[in-house]
């Protein structure tokens, strides 16, 4: 599973012209499942995506998190974080998760961010979304499973 996570000033996505979610401070945040990805995964991720602390303090450190600072989620599905560009110059989608399942999986993340913080808007799976966000710093950090579940040598 991958997360990109962008602090965000605001953001929003639309679909057909339609405005299908929007948020104001916060992060948006591109979500990425393969088929080895699990609820128990998921829920590491969420714990991990929540407790960053990558918001600006009263002294100007990134020291507080999402939750210290109000602020929301937009969540997208992006099967296209696990493109595979090793051969040729055309992406394979191979390790990407099948629809089913990765769709499973995304509306077990937003549950759960829920259950963390009240303002968590979503994209439309498998829809073609146009995402738009001001970055704020700008700011993006990647979380990958396999780096999260690594043993610490």
């Amino acid at each position: 599973m991958k997360f990109v996570i962008q602090r965000v000033t605001n953001a929003q996505v639309d679909v057909d012209g339609s405005t299908v979610g929007k948020i104001g401070p916060g992060y948006l945040v591109l979500i990425g499942i393969n088929n080895s990805d699990t609820e128990e995964i998921a829920e590491k991720m969420v714990k991990k995506l929540m407790g960053l602390r990558i918001f600006k303090d009263e002294e100007g450190k990134t020291n507080l998190d999402i939750k210290a600072v109000g602020g929301a989620l937009l969540l997208i599905s992006q099967f296209t974080l696990y493109a595979d560009c090793r051969k040729g110059n055309r992406p394979s989608f191979i390790d990407a998760g099948s629809p089913e399942h990765a769709n499973k999986l995304y509306e077990y993340i937003i549950d759960a961010c829920k259950k963390e913080i009240s303002v968590v808007e979503k994209g439309v799976f498998g829809g073609d979304m146009k995402v738009s966000l001001l970055n704020d710093g700008p700011f993006t950090v990647v979380l990958d499973s396999e780096e999260i579940l690594a043993k610490r040598k």
